[in-house]
């Protein structure tokens, strides 16, 4: 090591700020407000830690033109603060074309529905209280009437997510007794969980009939004796059996369950209280229609397709459900205050169907046309495009941008075969790798989450916010004025 080496920096060590100094500048003055006294000092330490290692790190040449300011200092002690103390569940630009996404929150919550959804979190409520006769009450009350209206069904009980409500259903129902089930039925969910699984948590013995690809009724009939409590259907929302297959319809196990004084159970996943066929989907089975063909108990998911909160719903025959009221498990499940708000003012949209499409963004995203989607990606085309076109250093010459048609999926173990056509921004860049790019998109402040395949980075419209399309663009230019 040269000695103007070493006493070039010895002088930027000199120049590192002691921790006092920068904690007394007017910019981390102005952090206290915001953030805890104690966040930002190890935040400033770390600061200057970083510029430490960064001075040991350099060579000769870059010793020669390295500058250090107490700003930089501060500016990054900020940067270190803000990241420090902010929640780890972000908000993302989802743009993969997948609708209901599990690994980004699944179904969005109607804008519509924001200020109840506040007051419940943020005031007192009459959760367990009944106003009109000033004594306790249940916190169940505030969601019965509404799904009754929507479903017809006699009543109602909600918990924490589908899976707790099969758990009940199970536990109330067929607790040391046996629920007979096909075989091509024994779904897995999501997280490994497990039909089979679930059922042995209740305390019902599973009894496997049929085969995978088809089931008949005699296979039912066959296997009903004394200890036989449940007659399950689960609707295989998240694959499908297609060829050389068989199922007993709703309908003849409704007729079985007469014949030998058996519950009928549907476990249909995903909750539909709107015929997707109108719009041009392929049939997905509703709740309404379940209960129609005399299915004793439904149980669903509230969000996915639904497009509520997280909440498993059950729906069905009355004396079954008090049943389950009472099961102690029940407490154990329970939804909060902020799901019960959020499901009640979602499936108050559904009371005029037409408005539900409208509002409710799952909805509204599974039934755009082509023609909205392409003028959605010509509006972020032309920002993207405008943006850079107006920004210094030729960036517009550093990406390929084109509108392209590709395609997106319902997702959340939703309508598995179902494709839906869409358009996309496409991207392809010049002097920089498209994994660094997608990098940089999905690390930006907007975190944005999109799809990389043959050599194209790929912006699906169909689940952009035309709100996010200024975002998008400038994180585009940040990152190449960056490079």
């Amino acid at each position: 090591m040269s000695e103007t080496k070493t006493n070039n920096k010895r002088s930027l060590f000199a120049k590192l700020p002691s921790v006092d100094e920068i904690l007394n500048e007017n910019e981390i003055e102005e952090v206290f407000a915001r953030i805890p006294r104690n966040t930002v000092v190890d935040s400033v330490r770390e600061a200057i830690e970083y510029y430490r290692k960064k001075i040991i790190s350099l060579d000769e040449r870059d010793v020669e033109n390295f500058e250090l300011s107490n700003e930089d200092v501060v500016n990054r002690a900020i940067f270190l603060s803000d990241k420090s103390f902010e929640l780890s569940l972000k908000k993302v630009i989802n743009a993969t074309g997948i609708v209901v996404h599990t690994n980004l929150g699944r179904s969005l919550l109607s804008e519509s529905i924001k200020d109840e959804l506040w007051d419940a979190a943020s005031r007192y409520s009459n959760l367990e209280y009944d106003i009109e006769k000033g004594a306790r009450g249940s916190r169940y009350s505030h969601l019965t009437d509404m799904i009754k209206k929507i479903t017809g069904a006699e009543d109602v009980l909600v918990v924490n997510n589908n899976a707790a409500a099969v758990l009940l259903v199970l536990s109330t129902l067929a607790k040391g007794g046996e629920a007979i089930v096909s075989r091509g039925e024994l779904v897995e969910v999501g997280g490994a969980f497990r039909i089979p699984s679930i059922m042995a948590l209740s305390g019902s013995t599973l009894i496997e009939v049929g085969a995978t690809n088809k089931t008949h009724y005699s296979d039912y009939e066959d296997a009903i004796n004394e200890n036989t409590k449940v007659l399950m259907k689960v609707h295989t929302s998240n694959y499908r059996i297609v060829g050389f297959s068989e199922s007993v319809s709703l309908e003849e196990m409704r007729e079985l369950g007469d014949k030998y004084d058996i519950p009928v159970v549907e476990d249909l996943g995903s909750g539909v209280f709107v015929d997707l066929s109108k719009y041009g989907m392929t049939y997905e089975p509703t709740v309404n229609d379940s209960l129609k063909k005399g299915v004793d108990i439904v149980s669903f998911s509230g969000d996915k397709m639904l497009g509520g909160p997280q909440a498993g719903i059950i729906v069905g025959k009355k004396k079954y459900i008090e049943k389950m009221k009472k099961n102690q498990l029940t407490r154990a499940l329970r939804v909060d205050k902020m799901t019960i708000a959020a499901l009640e003012a979602t499936l108050r949209l559904y009371l005029d169907e037409e408005r539900a499409v409208k509002e409710i963004p799952t909805l509204r995203m599974l039934t755009y046309t082509m023609d909205e989607i392409e003028e959605k990606a010509k509006k972020l085309y032309s920002q993207i495009k405008s943006r850079l076109e107006n920004s210094d250093g030729g960036l517009s010459e550093r990406l390929e941008l084109c509108i392209e048609r590709c395609v997106g999926q319902v997702g959340g173990g939703s309508m598995p075969t179902e494709e839906l056509d869409s358009f996309a921004v496409v991207i392809k860049t010049k002097d920089m790798s498209l994994n660094k790019f997608e990098e940089a998109l999905r690390l930006s402040k907007s975190h944005i989450i999109a799809r990389v395949y043959d050599e194209k980075y790929v912006l699906d419209c169909r689940t952009i916010f035309e709100s996010q399309f200024e975002d998008i663009a400038k994180e585009i230019e940040n990152i190449l004025l960056e490079k």
